[in-house]
């Protein structure tokens, strides 16, 4: 292509995220793209599942959540973190909805940020052709990947697709031995909120080469105010967050039968 800039790359986001903690080491900077293939149940970024520009009441009054942007205008939100990536070993993250939906504007904000010496990091369902993974990966240090459940008839059932694509993504990117695989379990409570399923999901990712850590990650309701906002109905109805006792049982067993590194989040 003449006069390709991958700086001028177009994508459309619905949030920037400084000085978070969570999704990547460090200090980062999340940058949320829009659009999702999946409608999971549990889903905390409503606002992130359809690609067109919404309105959402938040506090009563309308926000709208879409926003079309440049790699370039991106990278000076990343530029100005700089300095707290350099004191933790942060950098940028991209998250959604599902980035993957936007292939060229995600490669082309992990370009930039690699170009700027920024650490990088995907949280991702890798709901996409591996082929269109593969043109990532140069530019990524970690996938955070997202395997929600092993019954590809359950995972449809919750999540409004099955799972075959994801589960056979994360051996090839596992096998590519091109970044950083970490396998995130979202615990769910009438999903996957056993020792069995979770054991599972576990020896699978232990199965993988080069994988060392699981994250479990447990249920919460904080996102039950942007079903209303979108006027929408929230549907995990009344469910309860996992207990810690729950968790750290989960968190054992998982440690007593796999080889991996596993923890607790969010």
């Amino acid at each position: 292509m003449e006069n390709y800039d991958y700086l001028d790359v177009k994508g459309r986001i619905f949030d920037i995220q400084r000085y978070s903690i969570h999704d990547g080491i460090g200090i980062r900077t999340i940058v949320f793209l829009k659009g999702c293939a999946l409608r999971c149940r549990w889903c905390c970024n409503p606002e992130s599942q359809s690609g067109e520009i919404e309105t959402m009441l938040v506090n009563g009054r309308p926000k709208t959540y879409g926003q079309d942007v440049t790699v370039r205008e991106v990278m000076q939100t990343v530029r100005r973190d700089m300095p707290y990536y350099s004191r933790s070993d942060g950098g940028m993250t991209l998250s959604g909805g599902e980035s993957l939906l936007q292939p060229e504007f995600a490669r082309a904000l992990l370009q930039g940020a690699k170009a700027l010496g920024v650490n990088t990091a995907l949280e991702s369902m890798g709901f996409a052709r591996y082929e269109t993974i593969e043109k990532i990966l140069p530019y990524l240090d970690t996938y955070l990947m997202d395997i929600k459940h092993m019954d590809p008839k359950k995972h449809e059932a919750w999540c409004g697709k099955e799972n075959t694509l994801m589960v056979e993504n994360a051996r090839r990117i596992a096998e590519s031995g091109k970044t950083k695989l970490i396998i995130r379990v979202p615990v769910v409570p009438g999903f996957n909120d056993t020792a069995e399923e979770l054991l599972a999901i576990a020896k699978y990712a232990d199965s993988l080469p080069g994988v060392e850590e699981i994250d479990l990650l447990p249920y919460h309701n904080f996102g039950e105010g942007k079903y209303t906002g979108l006027g929408r109905d929230y549907p995990m109805g009344k469910a309860k967050r996992p207990s810690i006792e729950q968790m750290e049982e989960f968190q054992n067993r998982i440690r007593a039968n796999t080889d991996l590194f596993c923890q607790i989040g969010g």
